[in-house]
């Protein structure tokens, strides 16, 4: 956040880091010094919606409408988005809905040594509710 306030100086080398490959993410959109501005001056691949959005857009209507909002704006300008804090499968199928189809959260996986990925990530399959439906 600290960099932001000097954007002049911030997107240049936004873009150069794009040039060499590097994509760049803006964590927790919507919370702190976050503002729409940013979305039209720094060069960006991925939106990182903030979890207390996702939290609370299964009861809230007003984080749902930001939600809805936030991912809407992120395919507007031809970025990804990404939703932090998935802890149930309702909230999982809730964002696929909407159109987030990338998301962390404990839902997906607790937090694990770098050692233990490669098995985990060999065995995980998406909870029922999230996969396509089979098409005989």
């Amino acid at each position: 956040s600290a960099a932001l306030y000097d954007m002049d100086h911030v997107a240049p080398q936004l873009t150069q880091l794009r040039e060499l490959g590097i994509t760049v993410s803006l964590d927790d959109f919507g919370t702190g010094y976050s503002s729409l501005s940013y979305l039209r001056r720094l060069p960006m691949d991925t939106l990182k919606l903030d979890r207390s959005f996702v939290h609370g857009m299964m009861s809230d209507r007003g984080d749902y409408a930001i939600v809805q909002g936030v991912i809407g704006l992120a395919r507007s300008f031809g970025y990804s988005i990404v939703a932090e804090g998935v802890e149930t499968e309702a909230q999982g199928l809730t964002l696929m809905r909407l159109g987030c189809t990338l998301a962390q959260g404990y839902c997906i996986s607790r937090p694990m040594p770098p050692e233990e990925f490669p098995g985990w990530v060999a065995q995980w399959r998406a909870p029922e509710t999230w996969r396509p439906p089979v098409v005989v």
